[in-house]
């Protein structure tokens, strides 16, 4: 089954230390191009997020926005009121020794080593949800590139059933075609006024015939069809053999328009062309 390579993920999570947000989006590319933007206490967790991106998937565009918004008081200082008390003891047992001697001021009293403690936030804590939630947001995404890859594969199939319809009017068409050949080498004769040797018309005519005889195209494209179709059903990356089958489903409808002869052969060449092409810039977004 096709993946797209579009999709959109958002999860979030509330904890005691503050909020996570996460956002994974992709897009069509020929490579796995990943892109972080991590808040600024976890970018030390870009290496497992790539990691674990590049085995779930192998082709697109991924950008990944991760913001972190900690709890308000999760991170405040706080006075070490012993250690304050300690310190202001000290300080009266100097001025007695030195009462000459300069007193330090509060906010000097507060930058003192041991004086100002705070809540350290339990970074472990934010960096393992971050992850997980990571695998949930990948999980989603991949749920959602499925569903569009469905559609994809979907939209694909009709245009091969089109395709195939032409195959078949052109079939349909093939005496129309060599009679027409032939109509038309016996006007160019008569009109050069040119001596109609029996060998000479009758090798002509097999040149004639071999040069309008499109069956091998035609089969060729129902060949072409048919392996669509097979990898369609496959798992895993398709898009570059998908798009290398347009390519040869493309040459084939130039070389039945090349050998048309008559305007219906004509107009289902050019129907073939378009019909491929819809399928193709359908593909574009297959992974």
């Amino acid at each position: 089954m096709p993946h797209s390579m579009t999709a959109f993920s958002r999860q979030t999570h509330d904890a005691e230390w503050g909020s996570l947000q996460l956002e994974l989006r992709s897009v069509n590319q020929r490579y796995l191009e990943p892109h972080f933007r991590l808040a600024d206490a976890l970018r030390d967790l870009e290496p497992a997020y790539r990691d674990a991106l590049r085995q779930r998937m192998s082709r697109g565009k991924v950008e990944c926005t991760l913001r972190f918004e900690p709890a308000e008081g999760s991170a405040t200082p706080e006075i070490n009121d012993a250690q304050l008390a300690a310190l202001a003891q000290a300080l009266g047992q100097v001025r007695q020794t030195l009462p000459e001697a300069p007193m330090p001021n509060a906010l000097e009293l507060l930058a003192h080593p041991g004086v100002m403690a705070s809540q350290r936030l339990d970074l472990d804590a934010v960096k393992a949800t971050a992850l997980a939630l990571f695998e949930t947001a990948l999980t989603d995404l991949e749920s959602g590139r499925a569903r569009e890859g469905e559609r994809l594969a979907a939209l694909i199939r009709e245009r091969l059933d089109g395709v195939r319809e032409q195959i078949a009017s052109v079939r349909a068409h093939l005496p129309t075609m060599l009679e027409r050949q032939r109509a038309l080498l016996l006007e160019r004769l008569e009109s050069a006024r040119a001596e109609l040797d029996p060998q000479r018309l009758e090798a002509e005519m097999v040149l004639v015939a071999q040069k309008a005889d499109v069956a091998e195209e035609l089969d060729r494209l129902e060949t072409h069809v048919g392996e669509v179709e097979r990898q369609l059903r496959q798992k895993g990356p398709i898009g570059r053999r998908l798009d290398f089958l347009m390519q040869e489903l493309n040459r084939e409808a130039n070389t039945l328009s090349s050998k048309a002869v008559v305007a219906e052969t004509t107009r289902c060449a050019v129907e073939l062309k378009v019909l491929i092409e819809q399928m193709r810039e359908q593909i574009q977004n297959i992974e």
